[in-house]
């Protein structure tokens, strides 16, 4: 069976890589989509409440109001360094990979994953006309292709 929730945080971000004018800092108010995979063991399968009460508070503290930033990302560098020379705490999400829809796709599904649910399908709403779908497949293709990626340290700061 397949419970379908629906979640949204505020975001901005950044795509270093375009030479358009998603290479400036901007935000989204995104639309996330989950559709759980469940089982059903009685006369309902979970409560609504057991996704929202583990996604909710990570959207909130890792996500909301936040900037997605990669850490290959010049910008990111600058960030740090203004965070340890003001002692101004930024709340960053950081990446490993360009903050694309696609990339953000991969990151929440593993995540969402870790809390210990099973995702058939996620999808990502960056605008209202602009709809990424993720699959359980798309995700372990991305986890081969990512995994040859090395993370950068953190900053010295804390991030938020």
């Amino acid at each position: 069976m397949i419970i379908q929730k629906h979640y949204k945080f505020y975001a901005a971000h950044r795509n270093e890589e375009m030479q358009d004018k998603c290479r400036n800092l901007h935000g989204h108010r995104y639309g996330v989509t989950c559709f759980f995979e469940v089982e059903r063991t009685s006369s309902y399968s979970t409560l609504f409440s057991d996704f929202d009460d583990k996604i909710e508070p990570l959207l909130k503290s890792e996500y909301d109001h936040g900037l997605l930033i990669n850490v290959h990302d010049p910008l990111y560098e600058t960030l740090c360094e203004h965070m340890e020379r003001t002692g101004e705490c930024l709340k960053l999400k950081k990446f490993t990979v360009p903050t694309s829809v696609e990339n953000l796709a991969h990151q929440l599904f593993t995540e969402i994953t870790e809390l210990g649910f099973r995702l058939n399908r996620l999808e990502i709403r960056e605008t209202d006309t602009s709809v990424v779908a993720y699959t359980r497949d798309d995700w372990v293709a991305d986890n081969r292709h990512f995994a040859r990626r090395e993370p950068r340290g953190p900053c010295r700061v804390a991030t938020g």
